[in-house]
């Protein structure tokens, strides 16, 4: 992706966060599911740290994925994705110096936006449940995260998980700390009641995204009444595709004929997904084909 184009893509995902609609993100994590995002009309895609953990390491989501393996990705899902990447960039990788190389790492690999979260990853020793940073620390990520961008259009998300961590007060005090420095949303998790949202909404003036709201918050108007702009609905379709090739290749373990398996992607759609009518038309032009 050129840097005209990671900047247009940049605009883009302001022109959701300045708006006065909800939108829910396609959840992606390889170039073809961005492709299929957005054949289908999402005016943003995912890439969660969960799913690339998944995707890149076979691995669960405890943060044993490193910066350089999720960069590459992110590169790879921003080359092939016609429309803005919001990806989660989970603790930052490290302390707020390490926040710095994240963002210029993402920022080159051509996202729209970042979230940067006050949870203290990875785990530290005999910690049974999570735990959150001070909110010095996590202020501190935020501010470097903002100093380290190039393109200013290039979104900073301060992230927390305080609601469901340590309650409500101290989430109000956090997004109104993070606030402060000027990131350009800020991203709640473990919201579970519309007075929470509210009571946040009402801490700040800044765009609000969340993550999976339960079904009680899954109204768009209202929440696009209480600034939010972008609402996760989490991230089914990775979960899919696993099912599918485990039922795929099950069957044919057990003797099925390829020629009756189901569910396989049709050629049209195959060629849609993997630009074939583009490659097709190169190949005339530059190969004399």
């Amino acid at each position: 992706m050129s840097a005209n184009t990671a900047h247009r893509m940049r605009l883009r995902f302001r022109d959701i966060l300045a708006g006065d609609v909800c939108i829910h993100p396609g959840s992606v994590h390889d170039a073809i599911s961005a492709r299929i995002a957005g054949s289908l009309g999402f005016e943003l895609a995912m890439f969660a740290g969960s799913v690339a953990s998944l995707a890149v390491l076979g691995a669960p989501d405890i943060v044993v994925l490193t910066l350089t393996e999720f960069a590459e990705q992110a590169r790879r899902i921003c080359r092939a994705a016609p429309l803005p990447v919001l990806v989660d960039a989970d603790h930052g990788y490290g302390n707020a110096l390490n926040v710095m190389r994240t963002v210029q790492e993402l920022e080159t690999a051509g996202i729209a936006a970042l979230t940067i979260e006050d949870t203290d990853l990875p785990t530290p020793f005999a910690t049974p449940k999570p735990t959150l940073l001070s909110i010095e620390e996590g202020a501190g990520k935020i501010a470097a995260a903002l100093a380290a961008r190039d393109d200013p259009a290039l979104a900073i998300v301060a992230r927390t998980s305080a609601v469901a961590i340590s309650g409500m007060d101290d989430a109000i005090a956090r997004a109104r700390a993070y606030a402060a420095l000027g990131p350009d949303a800020l991203f709640f998790t473990g919201i579970t009641e519309t007075s929470q949202l509210q009571a946040l909404a009402a801490a700040t003036t800044l765009p609000i995204i969340l993550g999976s709201a339960p079904p009680a918050l899954g109204d768009k108007a209202k929440l696009a009444a209480s600034r939010v702009r972008i609402s996760l609905q989490g991230h089914q379709p990775f979960a899919a595709s696993v099912q599918a090739i485990h039922a795929t290749l099950k069957a044919l373990r057990d003797g099925t004929a390829p020629s009756a398996i189901g569910g396989v992607a049709p050629a049209a759609l195959m060629r849609e997904v993997t630009g074939g009518a583009d490659y097709e038309a190169w190949t005339r032009r530059f190969l004399g084909g």
